[in-house]
């Protein structure tokens, strides 16, 4: 890539951080809690039954087990998510969000939602959205691809 070239990988991360940062701040002066919050409860909630494995969340989450498994201790701790093992594998366990849980992912999402709705998706029109969207999926599949054959 020249010098010239805009560099799109630097401004995608400084983009993405620089709208988490505001998502963050934005949640504490509703005084809820941080955005792994609400990114943790999505991901069980938008499960079967409201429930994952601990390691299908850890993917879904793009987060590191070690990472998920301190987090999901803070929520369970808050009432806002229950563990169970999983019956044939003592090692395996599985999470599930509670009522407590999805009453306020859905008071983090009125916030999370405006923030990109604000900030990021007024920034393109449909046809770029779409373009945008299909670009970062296969950036994405490409990275699991990756991931898989090493």
């Amino acid at each position: 890539m020249s010098s010239s070239d805009p560099d799109t990988w630097f401004r995608f991360v400084r983009a993405h951080r620089c709208l988490i940062r505001e998502i963050e701040r934005r949640l504490a002066a509703a005084g809820l809690p941080a955005y792994a919050w609400y990114d943790a409860l999505w991901g069980l909630e938008s499960g079967p039954e409201g429930t994952r494995r601990m390691s299908e969340l850890a993917d879904v989450m793009a987060i590191e087990r070690y990472n998920l498994t301190r987090l999901v201790d803070r929520l369970e701790a808050e009432g806002l998510v229950s563990r169970s093992r999983v019956s044939d594998d003592g090692r395996g366990a599985y999470a599930a969000i509670t009522e407590s849980g999805k009453a306020l992912r859905k008071k983090m999402w009125q916030i999370y939602e405006g923030a990109v709705d604000e900030l990021f998706l007024s920034q393109f029109d449909d046809k770029q959205q779409r373009f945008f969207s299909d670009a970062l999926e296969r950036a994405a599949s490409a990275a699991r691809a990756s991931g898989r054959a090493g």
